[in-house]
């Protein structure tokens, strides 16, 4: 570092990557509660220092640069503003971020990801450039476009990211042939789908599992955002003392078929549990409506024939495969998935984008299934 120019260690692409991680961790604060937006950080830096940073709370609310830019107050002028998707170029629920990066006087803006919402998709960049801003694009890119990947699935394929999340054996059983399933894995790795589920906007269960397992499907943490709880059941024959119809701790949403057992929807009614009559209760008719709700991500936390159907119709684009060093046997014991019609080995659906990472003794296999076989 020279005694001329103190800052200048602190400058270039090291520097830009770990204040774009930062947006990345600001932007973190809020999982689970932005859909329909995406999560966003900002930080405003002013001679190699952070004089200003924030995040996008929810849908509604004034975007991460807004809070970046209050903080920073007149500090702002001549700054560079680092944030991990493209400033906005419209007018939403909320003024555009261009605008209000424009007027505040910054010298240069450092982008994570180019917004794949055709409203922006590369108008907010173009806008500051033509104001005579410097712009960089791609800082950090890879990491920026996972932490919003349940958006840009649904701005892409008009529908909300599925996320298949099993915990199996080491024979690949999800329970014992009696049904009893507590517990596959480790705390740690328990641990790690509480945070999944905190990520996530809805976590589905069918009726089998909720008559075996009487979940919670909460994120188990105090102030940790809670999904919507959602069971599939065509003929609503579940159980009156479920968890799920308690919905202090969190909002339980009942789909099922038109017609369907009027005399239990009322009893769920009463208890505060929505009920949405479909005409067809199929994972794709599931999907559609949490499309409509606003939703980005959905968990599917159920047994395999449901599972099945729901990687048939295409409701599943990611897989979350927790294995205990376990083995239970069981001619009859469930898998995680069910019949799918594949008969041969080549007909297998391959993982794409495959990471392992060990959690305590268990592992947890991350994958994409492509939508070319699907």
């Amino acid at each position: 570092m020279s005694a001329d120019n103190p800052t200048q260690a602190m400058v270039g692409s090291d520097f830009d990557s770990r204040m774009m991680q930062r947006c990345l961790e600001l932007a973190r604060r809020a999982l689970g509660r932005t859909s329909p937006n995406p999560l966003v950080g900002s930080v405003v830096v002013k001679d190699g220092e952070i004089v200003g940073e924030g995040f996008h709370p929810r849908a509604g609310e004034p975007h991460a640069e807004v809070f970046a830019l209050r903080a920073a107050g007149e500090r702002a002028k001549g700054a560079t503003i680092y944030v991990s998707l493209e400033p906005c170029n419209h007018y939403g629920r909320t003024p555009p971020c261009s605008e209000g990066l424009i007027a505040a006087g910054v010298s240069k803006v450092v982008v994570g990801m180019v917004d794949p919402n055709p409203l922006v998709a590369g108008g907010g960049i173009a806008r500051l450039r033509d104001a005579g801003i410097e712009v960089v694009v791609g800082v950090e890119e890879a990491a920026c476009q996972k932490l919003n990947e349940g958006f840009i699935h649904r701005i892409v394929h008009k529908r909300p990211l599925g996320i298949l999340k099993y915990a199996m054996t080491l024979d690949g059983k999800i329970a014992a042939s009696s049904g009893h399933s507590a517990w596959v894995t480790n705390q740690d790795a328990r641990s790690e789908v509480h945070q999944l589920r905190a990520a996530c906007d809805a976590v589905i269960v069918g009726g089998n599992t909720l008559r075996l397992d009487n979940p919670h499907l909460t994120s188990h943490k105090e102030g940790m955002h809670n999904p919507l709880r959602v069971v599939m059941s065509r003929q609503l024959n579940l159980p009156q003392n479920a968890y799920l119809w308690d919905t202090k701790e969190a909002p339980t949403l009942v789909l099922t078929e038109v017609g369907s057992a009027p005399d239990f929807q009322k009893f769920l009614g009463a208890k505060g549990v929505e009920v949405v009559e479909l005409p067809s209760l199929t994972p794709n008719q599931a999907i559609a409506h949490l499309y409509d709700r606003g939703f980005c991500s959905v968990l599917w936390e159920c047994g395999g024939t449901l599972a099945a159907s729901a990687i048939a119709q295409g409701a599943v684009q990611k897989i979350l495969a927790f294995i205990a060093p376990k083995i239970i046997g069981g001619n009859h014991a469930p898998t995680p998935v069910g019949d799918l019609g594949l008969n041969t080995m080549t007909e297998a659906l391959s993982l794409e984008r495959v990471s392992w990472r060990v959690i305590g003794s268990d592992c947890l296999v991350e994958g994409y299934l492509s939508q070319k076989t699907l």
